[in-house]
């Protein structure tokens, strides 16, 4: 049988490319039954089932360094590693990371580092459309990001009938781009708003500033007092219909989704385990959320962008992420979710692997797309492995390029949506959830190795 295939229009690929490539799901499956191809290379093309129903996106906006965090480089000298030049060693063999992440050392059999993610992109705005979308920026499309590709897919075209929407935020809409793109508001992500690492979590128009339960209730009872016409039209379809849109905003507002939100209902122990801040908070919301049915949840870590007093930084907010995200992992996994639950942490880029001494930096890093890191756990991805690698110094990939596209359509198989499958496009286009060849988006095949 010849190495090559034909796929139409005079164009030939390899068997490798074919698989490489990801071609699945009903297409797939009808391409290799028409070329013939062998049972083993059909059941690669094939879909597979779903091992994950939700994901938790730890996203750390600015862009973290990768040198401080998961790819350090002790051999590069002080102009490269700062005061940070002792990495510490992992709970599996060989595998070490950032000197001011102890926690996470000491689960990393739970979760497996991608030390190869590559644009070339340092625009903040750019990069995180990039890595959001797995699609460059500029087009007359605007694609719509992982969360809200996921929320349609497993919430509203799922049936989802959660009283929380399926795709949430914590806490601040991320800014940099429109996350729903063509799928619209309905995919839009909800941002709580507030702050779950304050006494009291004021969820933006679920709990009111300075407002107890007991008073809401009392305005809801004096309002259907006063609602004369309510009363006098009783049987109405339209004033039924709006009687059960109340019915469930109360029920969000004051019922079993208001409990979700409630972080006074865990104990006061796995609240400490997690970090009594907002990210280590904000964690422990994900997973009350996810543990609800959310499919999709992203925290919008800020904070990252270090041009100046980088070390003064992220000796602040390395260890406060350490933590948080070291306490999610963990408490997933003790309560069974970790296996149908991916978390992806990463930002829109990494930071200059030289260290800017001169001023007006003062031992500051800049944006660096060229390489960076990402962090992989749950759902169907192996933990204790190491993707990828840069060279000495962090400064270009050494060896396995992961683009954004080759992590996003990993997470998407994972989740059991189709990579080659079709979103709805208003103006009827014909749009792929991931790029297609003809697209030219760069690609360096899934994460099989850790799938």
């Amino acid at each position: 049988m010849s190495d090559t295939i034909n796929v139409g229009a005079g164009d030939r690929l390899s068997r490798r490319e074919v698989v490489r490539r990801g071609l699945m799901g009903a297409a797939g499956v009808v391409l290799a039954d028409r070329l013939g191809l062998p049972a083993a290379m059909a059941a690669a093309l094939a879909p597979r089932p779903a091992r994950a129903k939700a994901v938790i996106q730890i996203w750390l906006w600015g862009g973290p360094c990768h040198i401080d965090t998961f790819d350090p480089k002790p051999g590069a000298g002080s102009d490269y590693t700062g005061p940070l030049e002792k990495p510490i060693p992992t709970n599996v063999d060989g595998v070490v990371i950032g000197e001011l992440l102890p926690q996470l050392a000491k689960i990393a059999d739970k979760y497996s580092i991608i030390r190869s993610m590559t644009h070339g992109i340092n625009g903040h705005e750019t990069a995180a459309y990039m890595v959001q979308t797995g699609r460059a920026s500029g087009g007359r499309v605007v694609y719509p990001s992982v969360g809200a590709v996921v929320s349609h897919f497993r919430g509203h075209a799922a049936g989802y009938r959660g009283s929380i929407p399926p795709y949430i935020v914590l806490t601040e809409a991320q800014g940099r781009f429109s996350e729903c793109g063509f799928l619209g508001s309905r995919c839009k992500p909800f941002a709580t708003g507030g702050d779950p690492g304050r006494p009291r979590f004021e969820v933006e128009g679920i709990v009111a500033p300075g407002m107890t339960d007991e008073r809401q209730r009392g305005r809801r009872e004096l309002l259907h007092r006063l609602d004369t016409l309510a009363k006098a039209m009783r049987g109405d379809p339209a004033l039924a219909a709006f009687a059960q849109s109340e019915e469930e905003a109360y029920g969000t507002i004051l019922g079993d989704g208001a409990k979700v939100y409630d972080l006074a209902e865990e104990k006061d122990d796995v609240r400490e385990r997690y970090g009594r801040n907002t990210f280590g908070q904000s964690c422990l919301m994900a997973r009350r959320l996810v543990e609800h049915g959310v499919p999709y949840v992203t925290i919008n870590y800020k904070g990252w962008d270090t041009h100046k007093q980088h070390f003064q930084t992220v000796r602040r907010k390395l260890p406060e992420m350490d933590q948080g995200t070291a306490a999610l992992i963990q408490d997933l996994s003790e309560r069974g979710l970790l296996e149908s639950t991916i978390v992806w942490w990463s930002g829109e880029f990494g930071r200059t692997p030289r260290v800017m001494w001169e001023p007006p930096w003062n031992g500051g890093r800049g944006h660096y797309g060229p390489v960076f890191s990402a962090m992989l756990a749950g759902g169907g991805f192996k933990g204790g492995h190491v993707v990828g690698a840069s060279d000495a110094k962090g400064e270009q990939v050494k060896e396995r390029p992961v683009y954004p596209c080759d992590l996003i359509a990993s997470i998407y198989e994972l989740m059991g949506i189709d990579p080659s499958g079709a979103l709805p496009h208003p103006q009827g286009l014909d749009v792929r959830v991931m790029p297609t060849p003809a697209e030219g988006v760069a690609s360096a095949g899934v994460l099989r190795e850790i799938m």
